[in-house]
């Protein structure tokens, strides 16, 4: 059995910050990418960050220089530091990881965590 499940999420003015979680669990024997996409309201979801086992990142346009994606592989965890936070971030954030595990290797979606940035 494998969990992923994103934390963090919540209410913020503009030009906040928020750290957002999101930890694998169970029997997992390699975490290869962790990424994190965003689905606004009535909008499609979309890539927001990634970030390999060796710490390779990669950004949308929108987000760099104010998001921030790190992993903690002793953890299983992915973090998403976000600041300078602005309206359109408003979201449901998701995170999801390709895990091996003793039967399959597979790409495993968290619950998502709302954020929402509003004066």
């Amino acid at each position: 059995q494998v969990h992923v499940v994103e934390s963090g999420g919540g209410f913020v003015q503009p030009g906040g910050s928020l750290r957002l979680s999101c930890a694998a669990s169970g029997d997992i024997l390699i975490v290869a990418a962790m990424v994190w996409y965003r689905q606004p309201p009535g909008k499609r979801r979309e890539l927001v960050a990634n970030i390999s086992p060796g710490g390779t990142t990669d950004y949308a346009d929108s987000v760099k220089g104010r998001l921030t994606i790190s992993r903690d592989n002793a953890k299983n965890t992915v973090y998403l530091q976000m600041n300078n936070l602005k309206p359109e971030d408003t979201a449901v954030y998701y995170c999801y990881a390709d895990l091996k595990t003793l039967v399959s290797y597979n790409t495993y979606w968290g619950q998502g965590t709302q954020v929402t940035v509003s004066s």
